[in-house]
């Protein structure tokens, strides 16, 4: 990628994917450089500041980072904080990527996303999935007719987190659905659109005495079928079984797992015409996935240079926020006229 160096501040460490962005972006200089870390909390600050994802890096404040000048910021604090921050930024013009997901407050969030559609500012939200390479490929097969009439999707977000880990989750009020469930109903978003209803089924295992949310599912209703998303933070080898099942009148295909490695298979009408039953599924051939982030902020440096159109606008992002919620439990009016 050629063009000026992007400025890049990098505002928190409380964040899960904090380390993971830092890398990507530190293992592109020619793309990005970092200007220095921001991380106001005490106790984060003591835990984080040796890391060797930021090794060498400038540890600052917010006032102090900004006089730097920036082109643009990484907010990768506590979840809970994530729109706040970013408002801070956006107030002063710098362009933004937030991790997910954005906050418990569909008000906030559509307030951040006006006043960076005011001042043209972009936002990329930390949904990685959107980039990888077979997700890119089934949208490519929706797209030009390949799959037929899509009725349904199945995403599944497991992992398997310590006792403590999911004692944590109590920071939410649905847990593992806010937290990790977020990144499929992104997906079902993006492939299905808005759903006529939401019925989310959020409960605790109590497993090992923790009563958090722990086991997420929900259910999203549309005119040909209904379409699920289920995160779990208990289940044995769950992230190797992290997948995205897609459904056509005219092909099926399974991503499974969604990464390391990611693997694919479709399954095309015309392969079993004829048959009553013949398993013909067929793995698929991807392009080199590259690091987990790596697309994704090499996407964001082309847009904050204005070479291109964020392809998940600002109403985007705020209408699959309204389905997030929905999927935790919220009383959103997902069909309301509200649109960024």
């Amino acid at each position: 990628m050629t063009g000026r160096k992007i400025r890049l501040g990098h505002i928190g460490t409380a964040h899960d994917h904090s380390t993971g962005f830092m890398a990507c972006v530190r293992s592109f200089p020619e793309v990005f450089e970092v200007v220095g870390i921001v991380e106001p909390d005490p106790g984060y600050y003591a835990q984080n500041k040796d890391n060797p994802a930021y090794d060498g890096l400038a540890w600052m404040t917010e006032d102090e980072l900004f006089r730097r000048g920036v082109d643009a910021v990484q907010v990768e604090g506590f979840e809970l904080d994530l729109v706040k921050t970013a408002l801070r930024w956006a107030e002063r013009g710098v362009h933004l990527h937030i991790d997910k997901p954005a906050g418990d407050s569909l008000e906030d969030f559509g307030r951040l996303l006006r006043l960076a559609k005011q001042k043209n500012l972009v936002v990329q939200m930390g949904y990685m999935y959107r980039y990888n390479k077979a997700v890119q490929q089934c949208l490519q097969w929706i797209q030009d007719g390949t799959l037929g009439t899509i009725y349904q999707v199945d995403a599944i977000m497991d992992t398997e987190h310590r006792k403590e880990k999911r004692e944590w989750l109590g920071h939410f009020d649905a847990g593992i659905m806010f937290f990790l469930g977020c990144h499929i109903v992104d997906l079902v978003y993006l492939i299905q659109g808005m759903p006529n209803k939401v019925v989310p089924y959020n409960r605790s295992t109590g497993l090992d005495g923790v009563q958090t949310i722990d086991h997420g599912f929900a259910v999203f209703e549309y005119d040909r079928g209904v379409s699920t998303v289920r995160a779990t933070s208990t289940e044995i080898n769950g992230y190797g079984r992290r997948q995205l099942v897609v459904c056509g009148s005219k092909g099926t295909v399974e991503i499974k797992p969604l990464e390391n490695p990611t693997e694919m298979t479709v399954t095309l009408s015309q392969d079993t015409a004829g048959r009553e039953y013949s398993d013909r599924q067929q793995p698929v051939e991807l392009p080199p996935q590259g690091g987990r982030y790596d697309a994704m902020m090499l996407d964001f440096a082309e847009m904050v240079r204005g070479t291109k159109a964020n392809p998940y606008d600002y109403n985007y992002e705020y209408q699959l926020h309204k389905l997030i919620l929905a999927a935790c439990g919220q009383a959103i009016d997902i069909h309301a006229d509200d649109a960024i």
